[in-house]
């Protein structure tokens, strides 16, 4: 009796079934350009900074004039890269020639209301040149709606 006593027993409320039955992670390819976390306000690219071995410096220096700044490893532990160690983009983040830059939402809205105006303008010039030769005999007419039907079309 003496035995038992003297063994040292953990108390049954310390095991957990979810310890005990822990899932294994199963695997998967890694990705090519890991994406970090969602950040509010602001929207992540890669961005080409070399092709070939060649420097694409004309790229990149667009993308910077367009509001995209590089990021730096250090803000971004969760993608566990190795910072850039040298160079114009020191600390930031590269992968095969793309530097993962970052930009604000609203400049991305700004952008694209800018290229729906010319989009828009573009296409009332189409238009207007297309109904200027109309003639009263053989009249052209301009739709422009689109429908989407689904399934046979009778009912």
């Amino acid at each position: 009796m003496e035995d038992l006593k003297a063994q040292k027993r953990d108390a049954r409320t310390q095991e957990t079934r979810e310890a005990s039955f822990k899932r294994i992670e199963s695997w998967r390819l890694p990705d090519t350009l890991p994406m970090p976390d969602e950040r509010p306000g602001w929207k992540h690219r890669y961005i080409r900074v070399e092709s070939l071995g060649q420097s694409d410096a004309r790229n990149i220096s667009s993308k910077l004039r367009e509001g995209y700044e590089p990021v730096k490893a250090e803000d971004y532990p969760e993608l566990m890269t190795n910072p850039v160690s040298d160079g114009q983009f020191k600390g930031g983040i590269e992968i095969g020639g793309l530097l993962l830059c970052r930009i604000p939402e609203e400049y991305l809205k700004q952008r694209e209301e800018y290229f729906a105006k010319q989009n828009q303008a573009q296409m009332e010039s189409v238009d207007q040149n297309y109904m200027r030769e109309n003639h009263p005999h053989m009249r052209k007419f301009s739709e422009r709606s689109t429908e989407v039907t689904f399934g046979s079309g009778s009912k």
